[in-house]
């Protein structure tokens, strides 16, 4: 486990949760952002890289496990992506739809952004977002952070805008009074 909220915690992603990927990734209505609904290949791709980012990173995209009945629900974790030719660690987040608007992605984010403060010793995250998902959006915002920034994405032959969202060390702390 590497972080636990209320009704949740989080541990890296294995091998054997491919089928629950599955049903994330292979949800055309989850997927929207990404413009299609993974293959198989795609899944199993996805699941690489993030093996990948825990053994060279130390983090990536965690599991989402739902404490009730110990059902993986979703991913939330932390990435290096870039913005601006600069790497800066991002939150994402992708939760099966069943699990929608129930608070899961924002609790998740939280915690995820308390990790990334407390224990990397971040000086500040991200969330970036495509421009059309208003409730990722939402998360960003009541996870404290301010649009920051725009850019554009190009996955799978589409230019596809984004937001940025970010909020500071400094700033977290202060909420935290």
């Amino acid at each position: 486990m590497i972080v636990q909220t209320e009704r949740l915690y989080l541990r890296e992603l294995y091998q054997n949760d491919f089928k629950s990927l599955c049903n994330i990734l292979q949800d055309k209505d989850v997927m929207y952002a990404y413009q299609h609904a993974f293959t198989d290949n795609e899944v199993h791709d996805w699941l690489e890289k993030q093996l990948l980012r825990y053994k060279n990173d130390g983090f990536g995209l965690w599991a989402v496990i739902l404490k009730e009945n110990n059902k993986l629900i979703g991913q939330c974790g932390l990435t290096i992506q870039n913005f601006n030719n600069n790497p800066i660690i991002e939150i994402g987040y992708l939760f099966q739809k069943a699990y929608w608007h129930k608070g899961y992605a924002i609790e998740a984010a939280r915690a995820c952004k308390k990790y990334a403060f407390e224990v990397l010793n971040a000086k500040e995250v991200y969330s970036i977002i495509r421009d059309n998902n208003i409730p990722s959006q939402n998360v960003a915002i009541k996870n404290g952070m301010k649009l920051t920034g725009r850019l554009i994405k190009y996955y799978y032959n589409t230019y596809m805008p984004h937001l940025v969202f970010s909020v500071k060390a400094k700033d977290y702390y202060i909420d935290r009074t």
